[in-house]
């Protein structure tokens, strides 16, 4: 069983990058390679492999190496985590970043741990995905009419990133919501860290950042420019589903919200 990231262009299923993809080492580069990819798939794919950030590539391979004792016999993707779903999507969730065992794991955001059990669940209830779970990368699950991406694309140490890396990653997440913005109708915030890192990306990818800035919470809703709405929910962590602060019955309200307002404003 090999160890260690999987190398670009090898044939893991899913996987937007080819051998020759170009690497960000740094936060300029990573400034520089958003900015000028031509296309969303382009963009993901030098999202897949990222380098800027020396704390994370270090943890996030390590893990590769060592590997969870339930997950030994598998091979770990070990890269950063690239946006997934539907090019023009109505939808738009932005998560956290990565889990160690699950999207680093996996290849996938929010898939092969609890919490991404937890969503894609909830997302297939309120039609947003093809099946009700969501395994690995490449066993058939589809997004309909809804993309995932993480405010950090790499599995942080103890699921925290620091500012300077939430920072350097900022212009993945900025970049890939002006590429969707045309289709764009709801932005959903899975939690305090996901709502703080949208507003600067918002401002980069040209939406009007509201004075003040509105305070997190379950349920709060935020119109924005473009026709788009901002909707806030609590993260669905192990610790928040399993003491109750996030239940199913809230996460569907939630995503029944948005699937409402993205037929409203499609039909106006």
């Amino acid at each position: 069983m090999n160890s260690g990231p999987v190398p670009p262009g090898t044939g893991w299923p899913e996987d937007p990058a080819a051998p020759d993809t170009p690497v960000a080492a740094s936060a300029t580069d990573v400034a520089g390679l958003a900015q000028s990819a031509g296309t969303l798939a382009e963009l993901t794919a030098r999202q897949s492999v990222c380098r800027a950030c020396p704390r994370l590539v270090a943890w996030r391979e390590d893990v590769a190496v060592r590997r969870r004792k339930s997950f030994s016999s598998e091979r770990y993707w070990g890269r950063p985590i690239p946006g997934w779903g539907e090019a023009e999507p109505r939808v738009l969730i932005v998560g956290l970043a990565p889990a160690a065992h699950g999207g680093n794991r996996t290849g996938r955001i929010f898939t092969g741990d609890r919490s991404g059990d937890f969503l894609y669940a909830a997302l297939y209830r309120c039609g947003l995905a093809a099946k009700p779970d969501s395994i690995t990368a490449g066993d058939g699950q589809r997004l309909i009419g809804t993309r995932l991406v993480a405010a950090v694309r790499c599995a942080p140490p103890d699921n925290k990133p620091t500012p300077d890396e939430r920072l350097t990653c900022q212009p993945w997440l900025a970049a890939e919501i002006a590429m969707v913005t045309a289709s764009l109708r709801v932005i959903i915030c899975l939690g305090g860290f996901a709502w703080q890192a949208l507003w600067p990306a918002l401002r980069e990818s040209g939406f009007e950042i509201p004075r003040p800035r509105p305070a997190f919470g379950h349920g709060t809703e935020v119109p924005l420019g473009h026709g788009v709405l901002l909707l806030g929910s609590y993260h669905p962590s192990q610790q928040n589903t399993f003491t109750g602060r996030v239940t199913p019955a809230m996460l569907d309200a939630v995503l029944t919200r948005a699937t409402a307002y993205a037929n409203e404003q499609s039909v106006t």
